[in-house]
C-alpha cells in the first residue's frame, strides 16, 4: 500500500450517479477524502473531484472484471470499527486501515435489467451486485461510527449536516433505508430466480420501500402509503399525464379496473366503481366499447373509472368530459383527446403501457397472518370442455355471450352476478351474502331488454330461486361452475323455462 491514508474518508461507489458530483464536492469542501472505484472514481475525477481509488488503499487490484475489488479487511475494516472502541481503533492503525466515516452506495441497476426486453438469465445474473450489498450492510450494521446513504434524494440533508455530518438520528434513519434498500433488493432477485426454476415456490417477497405518502386511507381518519420494491417505479410503469396525485381508493378501484380490461383482446372498455363493474363492453372499435359499457349503467358510472385497452378518441374524450369521473386509464390518448380532458382540472389521466408488469400471486394481510395465492387467471373456456346438462342447448351467440359473461363475472365480488347481451354487461349483482339477491340486483340494473340476455354465476346456485328469477328476467342462457347437491333441481328449472345452461367446473369467487 502506497496511499497515505490520513484524515477523514468518504467511500463513494454508486450505480445511480445523480446528484453524486455536487455531494462529492460538497464533502471535499468539508475536509474529507474521496475514495472510490471503477467507473464512479472516473466520473468523480472527469468532474475535477480528486479521487484515491480502492486499489491504491488495498494494495490489491480489482480482478475478475471488477467482481472484486472492495471485499477486502482494509475497507470492511473502516466499515465495521467501532470507533468507541479503543481496540478496534488501534486495529485500524495497526493494520493501515482509513478511517471512513460516511459510504455513498448504490446497487446494480438489477430491476432496470430484468424489465428489458429479451434479457437472458446470465444477463440478469451478472447485475446481482455482492460488494455493494456487503459495504451497505456492514455500514448500517455500524452506523454509531459510520453514516450510509442509498438514496440520492438524501444528498442535500447530509450535505447540510457538514463537517460534522449525520446526527444519531440521522445516521439510524439512514441505516433503516439501507436494510430497506438491500432487502428490496433481495426480493428483486429471488422473484426473478423464482421464474426460472422448475419446482414450485411458495414463499413471497415483502421488502418494500414507501414511494409515495398518499393523503389518507380508505377514510380520511387512516393513514396510507404506496409501496415498492426498491428501484421500482412509483406507479409501477404507469405515467400519470394530468390530474391530482392518486388516492388510496384510486389506487384500488384503478387496479381492479385494469385487471378487468385486459382480459380483452378486441378493444373492451370497464367502468369501475368501488372495485365492482359498473359497466363493460368488447366491440370492433372503443368508441363502440365505451357507448355501451357506460350505458351498462350510467347511474353507478359516476364518479367511477375508465380503463381502456385501447387509446382514447376525441369523441370519447367529449363524452367523459359532460360527466364526472376520477379517472381515465389507457394505453394512449390521441393528441385531441388529451387536450379535451386536460380542460378538467381534477381528473386523473394514466397512460398504461403495454405489457405491463402483472403478479403471478395476490397477498392479503390479516390478523392471523399473510394470506398468498396464485391470481385467478384468464381462462379460455371451450364448449367442448364444459357440460351442457339442459336439454336446450345454447346458440353460437348465446355462447359468445356467455364467455363474455363469465369473463367479466370472475371481476366482480362475490356473490356475483352478470347479466349481459353480446358482449356487452347489461346489469351487474355483487357483494350479496345471498345468491338470488345478487341475481335481483343484476336484475333490476339490467336495460329493458328481454332477448338474447345471458347470466354468468360465479359459483353454483344453491337452489332453484335464483334460476326462476333470472327466467322472469328474460335470461335464455346461463353460464355457472355447477357442483352443488342440488344441481339437478336447478338443471330441472332450467328446463321448465327453457334455459339452457353451462357447467364450467371452473369457480371464479373474489372476496
Amino acid at each position: 500500500m502506497n496511499a497515505d491514508i490520513s484524515g477523514r474518508w468518504a467511500l463513494i461507489s454508486v450505480s445511480d450517479k445523480s446528484g453524486v458530483v455536487p455531494f462529492a464536492k460538497s464533502l471535499v469542501d468539508a475536509g474529507y477524502r474521496i475514495l472510490s472505484t471503477g467507473g464512479t472514481a472516473r466520473h468523480l475525477m472527469e468532474a475535477g473531484v480528486e479521487v484515491t481509488k480502492v486499489a491504491d488503499v488495498t494494495g490489491f487490484p480489482e480482478i475478475m472484471n471488477g467482481r472484486v475489488k472492495t471485499l477486502h479487511p482494509r475497507i470492511h475494516g473502516a466499515l465495521l470499527g467501532r470507533r468507541p472502541d479503543p481496540s478496534h481503533v488501534d486495529a485500524m492503525k495497526a493494520h493501515g486501515i482509513p478511517d471512513i466515516r460516511l459510504v455513498a452506495v448504490n446497487l446494480y441497476p438489477f430491476r432496470q435489467t430484468i424489465a428489458r426486453d429479451g434479457v437472458t438469465l446470465p444477463e440478469a445474473i451478472e447485475q446481482i451486485d455482492i460488494g455493494g450489498p456487503t459495504m451497505v450492510r456492514a455500514t448500517a450494521k455500524n452506523h454509531e461510527s459510520v453514516s450510509i446513504v442509498v438514496d440520492p434524494t438524501d444528498y442535500d440533508e447530509i450535505a447540510a449536516t457538514l463537517p460534522d455530518g449525520p446526527d444519531e438520528q440521522l445516521r439510524r434513519r439512514l441505516a433503516l433505508k439501507a436494510f430497506r434498500h438491500t432487502a428490496a433488493y433481495d426480493a428483486a432477485i429471488c422473484e426473478y430466480l423464482e421464474g426460472h426454476v422448475d419446482t414450485a415456490s411458495h414463499g413471497v417477497n415483502l421488502a418494500l420501500e414507501a414511494t409515495e405518502t398518499l393523503r389518507y386511507g380508505e377514510n380520511p381518519h387512516q393513514e396510507a402509503w404506496l409501496l415498492h420494491g426498491s428501484g421500482a417505479s412509483p406507479y409501477g410503469g404507469i405515467e400519470q399525464l394530468h390530474g391530482k396525485a392518486l388516492s388510496y381508493n384510486n389506487i384500488v378501484d384503478l387496479d381492479a379496473a385494469l385487471e378487468l380490461v385486459a382480459e380483452f383482446d378486441r378493444p373492451a372498455v370497464a367502468v369501475i366503481k368501488h372495485t365492482n363493474p359498473a359497466g363493460v363492453a368488447e366491440a370492433d372499435d372503443i368508441s363502440t366499447a365505451f357507448t355501451t359499457a357506460l350505458a351498462g349503467d350510467p347511474m353507478s358510472a359516476f364518479g367511477g373509472i375508465f380503463a381502456f385497452n385501447g387509446e382514447v378518441p376525441a369523441d370519447v374524450a367529449e363524452v367523459i368530459n359532460e360527466g364526472f369521473y376520477e379517472i381515465v386509464a389507457a394505453p394512449a390518448f390521441s393528441a385531441d383527446a388529451l387536450e379535451i380532458l386536460s380542460q378538467k382540472k381534477n381528473i386523473r389521466l394514466l397512460q398504461v403501457p403495454d405489457g405491463r408488469f402483472k403478479p403471478t400471486e395476490s397477498v392479503r394481510a390479516t390478523s392471523l397472518g399473510y394470506l398468498v395465492q396464485t391470481v385467478d387467471p384468464r381462462i379460455e373456456l371451450d364448449l367442448s370442455d364444459c357440460e351442457v346438462p339442459t336439454e336446450r342447448k345454447p346458440s353460437d351467440d348465446e355462447w359468445n355471450s356467455l364467455k363474455f359473461a363469465w369473463r367479466v363475472c370472475k371481476h366482480v365480488k362475490s356473490n356475483a352476478i352478470v347479466i349481459a347481451e353480446g358482449t356487452r354487461s347489461l346489469g351487474v349483482g355483487a357483494g350479496q351474502m345471498s345468491r338470488i339477491d345478487s341475481v335481483k340486483i343484476a336484475s333490476e340494473k339490467r336495460r329493458e331488454n328481454p332477448d338474447g340476455q345471458v347470466l354468468a354465476s360465479d359459483a353454483f346456485f344453491p337452489f332453484r330461486d335464483g334460476i326462476d328469477a333470472a327466467a322472469a328476467a328474460g335470461v335464455k342462457a346461463i353460464i355457472q361452475p355447477g357442483g352443488s347437491r342440488r344441481d339437478q333441481e336447478v338443471i330441472d328449472a332450467c328446463n321448465e323455462h327453457g334455459i339452457s345452461m353451462v357447467f364450467t367446473g371452473k369457480r371464479h369467487f373474489r372476496h
